[in-house]
């Protein structure tokens, strides 16, 4: 019988940045994990723990120092950059707390940005966007500026623009960052049904009660997992 390969392995991984005197800061010290396909995990800790470090090395926006990272069992060293860019694009669908929306473009045009540079046709773009804003029921401001609409429907708008090109992999940093009970909830509960519908979604909270919303909960300190449970 085969052995089943791991959506995501890091072994060993650490993470240093120079630092101006010379010195070096570790964010990640020896992490090791595995993230099996169709999981939904979320990663807490304090401020400074590691956390947004460990969601980008698994996003391939940055590499480790040492250690290794398999995606689908490859090493990802082993890519090109430009291969590396097309996994991202396709593959990864990223939430981060800054949305990165063009704020004079409208809803539909940001959605539909990274099938811009998969060469999908007009047509499939604004079919796909729709279907994705419609998902997270703000299809109603598709023709609105993104710079004219609510905190909470950036959001949606965000997590739409992340679904678009039906990633397997969804990484979300604090996705409810600054939205009241309400929104935050309704913003996990579509996170949840993409992940019921198989992708695998990673999240980064220090809210107990977004964490509760995934299947598996892994505790950051100092760039060392300290506990990882499942539900």
């Amino acid at each position: 019988m085969a052995t089943k390969i791991p959506l995501i392995k890091l072994e060993k991984v650490t993470k240093r940045y120079p630092l101006a005197d010379g010195e070096s800061y570790q964010a990640l010290n020896g992490v090791s994990l595995i993230v099996e396909k169709g999981e939904f995990v979320a990663i807490m800790g304090p401020s400074g723990s590691g956390k947004s470090t460990f969601m980008h090395i698994m996003g391939l926006l940055d590499i480790p120092s040492t250690g290794k990272y398999l995606l689908k069992g490859k090493d990802v060293k082993s890519y090109t950059s430009d291969e590396l860019a097309d996994i991202r694009n396709k593959d990864i669908g990223f939430v981060f707390q800054s949305f990165n929306l063009l704020s004079r473009t409208t809803v539909i045009k940001n959605v539909e940005r990274p099938m811009m540079y998969a060469g999908i046709s007009q047509e499939e773009r604004t079919k796909r966007a729709m279907d994705a804003l419609r998902l997270v029921q703000i299809d109603n401001k598709a023709e609105n500026l993104s710079n004219h609409i609510s905190g909470g429907q950036i959001q949606r708008v965000a997590i739409a623009r992340a679904m678009v090109m039906e990633p397997s992999i969804l990484l979300a940093d604090e996705p409810t960052g600054n939205l009241d009970t309400k929104t935050s909830k309704e913003i996990m509960n579509h996170i949840k049904d993409l992940n019921k519908k198989g992708t695998t979604v990673i999240l980064i909270t220090h809210e107990e009660d977004i964490a509760d919303f995934a299947k598996r909960i892994i505790k950051i300190v100092d760039g060392k997992i300290v506990t990882d449970r499942k539900k």
